[in-house]
């Protein structure tokens, strides 16, 4: 099924389950259909399995959300407690779409205190109220948390009390009866020979050819590129790699810290998801990797780099890239949002050092290349995690395989077929259906979630809300006050209020006389220098002027030499 076939389903407001190979576009379809619920006035909500996966999504875990939290049972107390609570049944009652990211994650058990919670709130006897629920991900990677390990499968322990393991298991995913759109695309892996293995893993159906392909794949540690990210099982080899390799670098720790507001609570959460660590030390040289998505500048989460220096004017990092691009780097938001505000907020630089990474926290990433040692998995799914975080064969490296690191759970391969099944009716199904029927649905089920047909309009509001800050930053900078003055004042990020500057020089409501506040004497003496090469090769891009003059000035001193050209 493809990614338009899918959002077409999932307009109509049926159950679904999105699922489908690593990097066949499971994250990006649900951007779509959330972009476009929001286009007509409808607020979905979004929540993930775990941690790490909200803070991809700019969402709540669902524990949080549901308000179980860290329950593994509930009793008739708990449920009129939490059901009574006014603030998390105001926001159960609101919603009409919950979608649920990194599923396989989810145990049959939380998803059964998920849908009992929002049945009560909602005074409502159908599957999880009568909400349209989308379950998101892929039951081939890593499974549900438990204590029971590896070797214990043999031993018939996973099926404890009938209960099963995974959330296709559980009665409230049955009764939920979602329409399964099972994406064929692929967008990560462009090497049929790699893909064609990959599927091989998660088909059970691993030949001595296959075996043989990884076999070439593996290094020894000496030929290893020391800036190649390594993936390891446990904390302690990443911890480990990543703390010798920064000590091998000369000079001092250029340290940041990571900044936090709101509900404590929901701030310890967003810590413990997001991938940036609360104290970051960098150096020039450093290998780092990307933790979030900014394509406007960009760098994706899992995008590589090296620390080239740091900014004479922000103190921020300046990243090269591996195709030679180099990008200033500033601290990035990690939100959780409730109703269209912020109850949580951590803030620092997007970036973690990538010597190394454990594969429970690639999840999600695609890698240019990685070296990963494969001989200590302890789980279903590890070492295929790991492998399908590459988008090649030629940028895999292999330190340790073992046949454990390429079994995924027998479950799984079972339940898979029957997915695939169901995916290829579903399709048949809605591609028969009239486009005209199939509209009317569309738009029933908008209006049944109090949206609106037409596309809600917010484009002025943006207008009006941005002539306003401007003016604010305007007001303040004509007192004299500097960059970091009015970032201050205003509770904004010194980047930001530049942005305010430049816009404000370009409507001529800021000299060029006043501009030159912000020239220091390295600058001011070089301007003439600059303007050449802006005469030269343009001013629209700074990255060629900034390496024609091979970093002797940041990107900040150049956007304001090019307001001063």
């Amino acid at each position: 099924m493809t990614q338009e076939e899918a959002l077409s389903i999932l307009k109509t407001g049926a159950n679904v389950f999105l699922t489908g190979e690593p990097g066949s576009g499971k994250s990006h379809t649900i951007r779509m259909y959330a972009d476009y619920l929001r286009s007509h006035g409808v607020e979905p909500a979004i929540t993930a399995s775990t941690g790490i996966a909200s803070t991809h999504i700019n969402g709540l875990t669902i524990h949080s959300w549901s308000g179980i939290g860290i329950k593994t049972n509930l009793t008739e107390q708990d449920l009129d407690r939490i059901s009574s609570s006014e603030y998390i049944s105001k926001r159960v009652r609101k919603a009409k779409v919950l979608i649920i990211d990194e599923i396989s994650m989810l145990s049959p058990d939380t998803l059964l205190m998920v849908d009992a919670v929002i049945r009560e709130v909602k005074q409502n006897r159908e599957p999880f109220g009568g909400l349209q629920v989308i379950f998101v991900g892929d039951f081939f990677q890593l499974p549900p948390i438990t204590k029971k390990n590896f070797e214990e499968y043999n031993q018939d322990i996973f099926s404890e009390k009938g209960k099963g393991v995974f959330a296709f298991e559980s009665s409230s995913w049955k009764r939920a009866n979602p329409v399964v759109c099972y994406l064929s695309e692929q967008h990560r892996q462009e090497d049929k020979v790699f893909l064609d293995l990959l599927s091989s893993i998660r088909k059970n159906v691993l030949k001595d050819t296959h075996k043989k392909i990884l076999e070439r794949r593996k290094i020894s540690l000496e030929n290893i590129s020391q800036n190649t990210p390594k993936l390891f099982s446990h904390n302690v080899d990443v911890d480990t790699v990543n703390n010798d390799e920064l000590q091998k670098i000369d000079g001092e720790n250029e340290v940041f810290n990571m900044t936090s507001m709101g509900n404590e609570i929901l701030v310890s959460i967003l810590k413990k998801g997001c991938l940036s660590p609360e104290k970051l030390c960098l150096k020039v040289g450093a290998s780092v990797m990307f933790t979030k998505n900014n394509q406007k500048e960009g760098y994706m989460n899992g995008t590589l780099g090296t620390v080239d220096s740091f900014s004479a004017f922000t103190h921020n990092p300046i990243i090269k890239l591996r195709n030679g691009n180099l990008i200033e780097i500033e601290k990035a938001d990690w939100n959780i949002e409730d109703d269209g505000k912020v109850k949580a907020r951590i803030t620092q630089l997007p970036l973690r050092l990538a010597w190394a990474i454990t594969v429970h926290k690639s999840q999600g990433m695609s890698l240019d290349e990685a070296v990963m040692d494969l001989g200590k998995v302890f789980e279903f799914g590890q070492g295929y995690v790991a492998l399908s975080r590459v988008r090649t064969l030629s940028g895999l490296y292999l330190l340790g395989l073992n046949d454990k690191s390429l079994k995924v759970h027998p479950d799984v391969l079972t339940q898979d077929v029957l997915f695939r099944e169901a995916s290829i009716e579903a399709r048949s199904a809605f591609k028969s259906m009239p486009e005209s029927e199939l509209k009317i649905i569309q738009k029933n089920f908008l209006l049944s979630c109090g949206g609106t047909v037409e596309v809600v309009e917010n484009s002025l509001k943006s207008k009006k809300e941005k002539i306003s800050t401007n003016s604010v930053t305007l007001s303040l900078w004509k007192e004299g006050k500097s960059l970091k003055e009015i970032a201050k004042a205003r509770k904004l990020k010194v980047r930001t209020i530049f942005d305010h500057i430049e816009h404000l020089f370009e409507k001529n409501e800021i000299s060029r006389e006043e501009i030159m506040r912000l020239c220091d004497p390295k600058l001011k003496k070089a301007l003439p220098r600059i303007n050449k090469i802006f005469e030269k090769i343009g001013k629209e891009k700074l990255t060629p002027v900034f390496e024609k003059l091979e970093g002797d000035f940041s990107y900040d001193d150049l956007r304001i030499a090019r307001m001063l050209f």
